[in-house]
């Protein structure tokens, strides 16, 4: 068995009066996007996931596009639980997302659970215009509650007017490269997550690199933009310590 191919796709664009329009919502297989109510000018999108996944052998892909002026949150329903397939084949999970001048995407999903016996490769790739915002949200969780992981690998790529700002990649679980468990990686912890902003107002004040509480930093990008990378032994503490960080940043602290 090849295992299930979907695409889910969004585009959101400024609709001349204030707000943003939402001129295609995708859907596909196990992906299902699903709009929900607007929040001022911007255009709220959830992932809803009809099926369980992804499974060995499995390719799903999320595109979400922000135009012009336009502004779009999407957000998942739940988490997303990688689990093993019939196929030794691994699993793959791409997010490609657009942003263009004057355009705001904030990528907020739940969290990513890793399941004993699963093997997922994750890739998120952000392409934004000069003056385009992005918020993101990246969360990982090492198996369920008593449970050993499955292989987890995990790229993000982040790239402004075609130079990389960012590229990093993280790889967990049984098979993976030497020395993920240790203290130089996740020290035993369980959760692991970042959260990377990207803004004009970066660069003319720009933050200040510092430790966030214990597990937690966060350091500026010559880009302009901030990062925050956390552990955490559960999936609780680590959305409390990023939800803490963007808090503070989108109030302007430095």
């Amino acid at each position: 068995m090849s295992g299930v191919r979907a695409t889910a796709r969004v585009v959101a664009r400024a609709d001349g009066r204030g707000g943003t329009a939402l001129p295609v919502l995708e859907s596909e297989g196990p992906l299902a996007l699903r709009r929900t109510r607007a929040h001022g000018d911007e255009a709220r999108v959830m992932l809803v996931g009809a099926m369980s996944g992804p499974l060995g052998g499995d390719h799903l892909t999320v595109r979400a596009e922000a135009g012009a002026g336009a502004r779009l949150r999407v957000g998942s329903a739940a988490a997303t639980l990688a689990l093993p397939g019939q196929t030794k084949t691994e699993a793959r999970y791409d997010v490609l997302l657009d942003v263009a001048d004057g355009g705001e995407l904030r990528w907020l999903p739940e969290q990513l659970i890793s399941a004993r016996g699963s093997d997922l490769y994750v890739t998120t790739r952000a392409e934004l215009a000069a003056s385009a915002r992005l918020v993101l949200r990246e969360e990982q969780v090492l198996g369920r509650a008593g449970e050993e992981p499955g292989r987890l690998t995990s790229r993000l790529t982040v790239r402004i007017e075609g130079r990389t700002l960012l590229d990093q990649e993280l790889s967990c679980g049984p098979g993976a490269p030497g020395g993920w468990d240790g203290p130089a990686v996740l020290g035993g912890h369980r959760a692991v997550g970042q959260l990377i902003v990207v803004g004009t107002e970066f660069a003319e004040r720009p933050v200040t690199a510092r430790v966030l509480g214990e597990g937690a930093v966060l350091m500026p990008l010559a880009g302009p933009a901030a990062l925050v990378g956390a552990v955490a032994p559960d999936a609780l503490r680590l959305r409390r310590v990023l939800d803490e960080a963007l808090g503070g940043l989108d109030r302007g602290d430095r």
